[in-house]
């Protein structure tokens, strides 16, 4: 039986299918500064205090989501979801009225030469493709990065099929990682030294004493 995915973990296959197979096959996982501050980030977005509404509309933060259909299997939680009153919107079950569903993922730290990274739209537009089933609508989709403090429109409308297709193919490769049960190889020029499981991944050779080797054999008894 297919593997259901959990939306969080396609960002690890992209960057590396090695780390998404120490992380989902052996259960592996470290932290470094980068994690902890994406963690912390996500903290406050997911605690509540980013919930309101007014006479446009309501927001809510850390919504589950999903899409059991064949071709996707997904699911996930989406930092922050914007129903915005709209004449033309889907319904929303538990609130009066039509709404446009809107997405907005929070990410530390902007690209400096793009507007947004690929390995982010992916994960926003899994999190679309959960959203628009759930609620039958198209939603829209944004990144919000701290660091700039602003908030960056995902071309999905434009380039639906190109995402569509993209996302297809990851699921496939990380259903095939799963189904194989095993680790996939560093791939060549394989940038890691932002990775939180490098040490993991490739640990570095013990350094060792002789002294020490032979004062473990003297309380040992073996010499």
């Amino acid at each position: 039986m297919p593997e259901t995915v959990n939306i969080r973990t396609i960002q690890h296959f992209m960057y590396c299918p090695r780390r998404y197979g120490l992380l989902e096959l052996n259960k592996d996982w470290s932290e470094n500064v980068y994690v902890v501050k994406a963690n912390i980030m996500h903290e406050h977005v997911h605690d509540g205090s980013h919930n309101f509404s007014d006479g446009t509309k309501v927001v809510r933060s850390a919504v589950s989501i999903y899409n059991d259909m064949p071709e996707y299997d997904l699911y996930g939680v989406a930092d922050c979801i914007e129903f915005v009153k709209a004449k033309t919107g889907a319904a929303i079950s538990g609130l009066d009225g039509k709404y446009k569903v809107r997405i907005v993922e929070y990410k530390p730290k902007a690209p400096q030469d793009k507007a947004f990274r690929e390995s982010d739209a992916i994960q926003v537009f899994a999190q679309k493709i959960c959203a628009d089933f759930v609620w039958k609508c198209d939603s829209e989709a944004f990144l919000y990065y701290s660091d700039t403090r602003k908030r960056v429109k995902l071309p999905f409308s434009e380039e639906f099929d190109k995402y569509d297709l993209m996302l297809k193919k990851l699921l496939d490769e990380m259903r095939e990682v799963m189904e194989q049960n095993k680790i996939p190889p560093r791939r060549r020029g394989q940038k890691c030294s932002g990775c939180s499981v490098k040490d993991i991944c490739f640990p570095k050779d013990k350094w060792y004493s002789v002294r020490e080797i032979i004062m473990s054999m003297k309380r040992d008894g073996e010499i």
